[in-house]
């Protein structure tokens, strides 16, 4: 009976978490968002600040430190929408879960990078060199597309955004993957000879992407731009048109080239 209680609490008590977040306290007409801490939240908490309010918007902003619970409190009808993951990771995730979620639009892209602690270089990897991935399928397809794009590694043509090491077709150095929880990635850098990093995480992890990185994505013809989602049904309502209109305002798209110099891009 105690552990069936503890273990009733501790459900109780990450539900609780996940609606209350690390949120700023807004009115029962508060538009709620969930939101990655950087660049999202920065982004949205711009918007906040110095955008909203002139637009009749009041926003609540809830931070989440994964790419799980963002989807399924959306899906609970504990956040209003949410503002942290890429079109084809929503894609994926639906189609796991069984969510029913609907993509507003795109604001910004964060190009994924390769780092490293050990080399200075993707060609001064080590044969047999050990390379941190994302673990969910969109993004470590991702990892594996700008490996290849850098010649690091070949694919099988047409992986595309479906890639995973069974499309590798030619890998000269023999590096060994390491699958890990793209929030895990920066902290994994001591541990491995490179990580493909995810834009946000690289940020909140210390890392400067547009100086560290020895590799990031294009933005040109990038299918990952990360927007605003909604629960199926909300696409139209009237202050998400609005907030959607204020992300991608002359006002925020200038906030994002001047703050992060390159780290995060506007959707274009």
């Amino acid at each position: 009976m105690l552990k069936k209680l503890t273990v009733a609490l501790t459900a109780a008590a990450l539900a609780l978490a996940a609606a209350c977040g690390s949120s700023d306290s807004g009115s029962d007409d508060a538009l709620v968002i969930g939101a990655s801490p950087s660049p999202h939240a920065e982004i949205l908490t711009f918007v906040k600040d110095n955008l909203a309010a002139d637009a009749g918007l009041d926003l609540e902003i809830q931070e989440f430190s994964d790419y799980v619970q963002p989807n399924i409190a959306l899906n609970d009808g504990l956040l209003d929408a949410n503002y942290f993951q890429h079109k084809p990771y929503l894609e994926d995730f639906e189609a796991e879960k069984g969510l029913d979620l609907a993509w507003v639009g795109d604001v910004h892209l964060e190009p994924l990078g390769v780092y490293s602690k050990k080399v200075t270089a993707l060609d001064a990897l080590k044969s047999g060199a050990v390379v941190a991935i994302p673990n969910d399928a969109t993004n470590g397809a991702r990892a594996l597309a700008l490996l290849a794009d850098q010649g690091v590694i070949t694919l099988k043509d047409g992986a595309g955004v479906a890639a995973t090491e069974r499309d590798i077709t030619a890998n000269p150095k023999g590096l060994k993957f390491k699958a890990l929880e793209a929030a895990q990635l920066p902290r994994s850098l001591q541990d491995v000879d490179a990580a493909v990093i995810n834009g946000n995480y690289a940020i909140s992890g210390g890392l400067v992407p547009s100086e560290d990185a020895l590799a990031l994505e294009s933005a040109d013809g990038n299918p990952y731009a990360n927007g605003l989602v909604v629960k199926t049904g909300d696409e139209k309502d009237a202050k998400i048109t609005k907030l959607l209109e204020l992300l991608q305002s002359p006002e925020t798209r200038a906030f994002i080239e001047e703050k992060y110099e390159g780290s995060v891009l506007p959707a274009k």
